[in-house]
């Protein structure tokens, strides 16, 4: 299975690429859309959508696991998350990838083991369940991957406990 996973946001959004064979889980590609605030706000949203879309041509992802919008007290960034995270789907939909939706509690529940996981501690596990050699950069990359990894588990999960059903 080949899992992107995307951190949305206007200004930075993450991706990440993830092959699972089993039990094991190694990162494929990752990086980060990178929009400016003084560009129209239809020039960000296209630019995440191509730059998202050459992702899915170039590895070819099945499943779409992204980060859901957390709304604090900031409805402005929320709204402009929301706009991003919009445009991200729409590139994956369009290209046939089904989506997992996922909380930040959720995603570092499964990459960290506990969702009040700080970013350090998410990095760090992201670096060792993917075998790197260096920490992911930028931050929305590696909260890109973890999502991923999530996903990844989260599906797993479930074949297995369809497959414990199917025997039973």
């Amino acid at each position: 299975m080949v899992v992107l996973g995307i951190d949305p946001g206007l200004a930075h959004t993450g991706w990440g690429v993830v092959e699972t064979r089993g039990s094991i889980c190694r990162a494929r590609a990752y990086g980060c859309v990178t929009t400016h605030a003084d560009e129209p706000i239809d020039v960000r949203l296209g630019r995440i959508y191509s730059e998202l879309r050459s992702v899915i041509e170039k590895y070819g992802p099945t499943e779409l696991a992204i980060e859901s919008i957390y709304f604090g007290e900031n409805t402005k960034s929320a709204i402009a998350t929301a706009q991003a995270r919009g445009a991200a789907i729409v590139a994956c939909s369009t290209a046939g990838l089904s989506v997992g939706e996922y909380t930040p509690m959720q995603i570092k529940q499964a990459v960290v083991g506990t969702g009040a996981a700080d970013k350090y501690q998410v990095i760090y596990m992201v670096r060792t369940i993917l075998g790197l050699d260096h920490d992911p950069r930028p931050d929305h990359a590696a909260d890109a991957l973890a999502a991923a990894v999530c996903h990844a588990n989260v599906t797993r999960t479930q074949s297995l406990g369809q497959a414990r059903r199917s025997i039973a």
